[in-house]
């Protein structure tokens, strides 16, 4: 683990084993961290916190910029490390390593063009003036889950860093070799000791320890929805700021104009890229009746050029390489909500031959029924539902039904169905014929049971500092 500018073992000289789900090797071994050594991380960061908060802000962004020029300088070591416990294949692996470091570069620029404000007030006890100042809130905390780790973990470093916060990252227990790489790429950057801190061990064991400690003031989370709910429980009382990104069901409305073919290709990216286990993608496509023929026909096609198996090797053209579910349990979890789905499984859905590994034949499910599992919870992997509708509004209504509120989009060219879409749809984010793509320009995030709070944006600098007015009179 890296405390302090230190790679440390655990306290209790425990070790987590890091297995790739491909080939259920043991790939790395990472230090079982304990409540002893979240004491110590936190405390270190709050040591840290003073100087670097006073740092000036161009070079905060410096050292972000040089960390990020690193990540692109080793992406390929990143990216195999990534597969090796990921799972995900390399060409994935390196789309992510680059969406970090696309991040961290957009913070890097964008720490310097956060203004403040300022006003003449009321003159009742005297000319002043007031200002609105934006202070640095103290220790993070950036908990992060296993099928994005790093993307995902650049969110909530990059806007943490450059507005003057220390940070205490915990990856997921089954994925923190990247991380760690990363992090070791930030302090060759010249991030000074104790700024960010790594401990690794399991949610279950140091995550109350994590989010409850009365020195983390502000809380970053992505992952499930009822770990979320429990997170809240713990840091609700003692008044943490906290962001959740938590599950999603993200629905897509395919009119009778839009273009098909495109509407496909998205879909096809966005649910099945990263073998589907992403909380932002298309979860439930609703297809109008006159192209419900054509789309489904292109869709199953394409979804049966999919091989899976280990992400280090190419499928041969014209098959599509798709890495495995992340873990056994994962998998048991998809096969039973295909089983209680009903409908017609057009393609896939079976775990196919392989001596090892926890893989999935990517699927496609027609008109399951409305109640079951397949469709009521967030479907994790490569498993698609797909829907006829007569009725625009009828789609609309069937896309909210949902206790899920992350993305979603439409695809038309009628800009009243557009509207429509934008409006009455209950997601954080809606694309009009675009892929489900989380952009660091654009504040992401999610209502209902998929979370609250922002991510990405300028909007993610802000919930990285704590707004002061100061009113300065005497001016008389």
């Amino acid at each position: 683990m890296l405390i302090g500018g230190e790679w440390r073992q655990a306290a209790g000289h425990e070790e987590i084993e890091v297995v790739n789900p491909a080939t259920e090797e043991v790939v790395g071994a990472v230090p079982k961290a304990s409540a002893e050594d979240v004491e110590l991380a936190v405390a270190t960061a709050k040591r840290a916190f003073g100087e670097w908060s006073r740092t000036d802000v161009e070079k905060r962004a410096a050292i972000v910029a040089r960390a990020a020029a690193l990540v692109e300088e080793h992406a390929k070591d990143l990216a195999a490390t990534l597969t090796s416990e990921q799972g995900k294949p390399l060409a994935e692996a390196m789309g992510e390593v680059t969406h970090l470091a696309h991040g961290l570069h957009y913070y890097a620029e964008a720490a310097t063009k956060v203004r403040g404000a300022h006003q003449e007030l009321p003159s009742a006890f005297g000319p002043a003036y007031g200002m609105v100042i934006r202070r640095p809130m103290g220790v993070c905390a950036a908990i992060t889950p296993y099928n994005f780790p790093l993307t995902l973990l650049g969110t909530k470093v990059a806007p943490a860093l450059v507005a003057g916060n220390t940070v205490v990252a915990k990856p997921a227990s089954t994925t923190p070799l990247a991380t760690l790489g990363v992090a070791r790429l930030f302090a060759e950057a010249g991030l000074p000791d104790g700024v960010l801190n790594v401990v690794t061990g399991r949610g279950s064991e140091i995550g109350d320890v994590l989010v409850g400690h009365p020195d983390v003031r502000r809380i970053a989370f992505t992952g499930e929805t009822e770990t979320g709910r429990h997170l809240m429980s713990v840091a609700g009382p003692l008044m943490k700021r906290v962001t959740l990104e938590l599950g999603g069901s993200d629905p897509v409305i395919v009119c009778a104009d839009a273009d098909v073919e495109a509407a496909v290709k998205a879909v096809i990216i966005g649910r099945y890229w990263n073998a589907g286990q992403a909380c932002l993608g298309c979860k439930r496509v609703y297809v109008e009746e006159p192209v419900y023929d054509a789309f489904v026909s292109a869709l199953v096609e394409r979804v049966g050029r999919y091989e899976p198996g280990d992400g280090t090797v190419k499928a041969e053209k014209p098959r599509l390489r798709m890495g495995p579910i992340h873990t056994r349990e994962a998998r048991d979890t998809l096969l039973a909500q295909i089983e209680d789905g009903g409908g017609e499984v057009l393609v896939g859905g079976g775990t196919g031959e392989h001596d090892k590994g926890w893989f999935l034949e990517p699927a496609v499910v027609a008109e399951p029924r409305a109640d079951s599992r397949l469709v009521r919870e967030e479907v994790f992997g490569p498993v698609l539902p797909v829907f006829r509708f007569a009725e625009f509004d009828d789609a609309i209504a069937r896309a909210n039904d949902t206790r899920y509120g992350l993305g979603s989009s439409i695809w038309t060219h009628d800009v009243r169905k557009i509207h429509r879409a934008a409006q009455d749809i209950d997601a954080g984010m809606t694309w009009v014929n675009q892929i489900h793509y989380g952009y660091d320009e654009l504040p992401f995030g999610g209502i209902k049971d998929s979370g609250f709070g922002k991510e990405h944006g300028l909007e993610a600098l802000d919930s990285y500092v704590e707004l002061k007015s100061v009113v300065v009179g005497g001016l008389a």
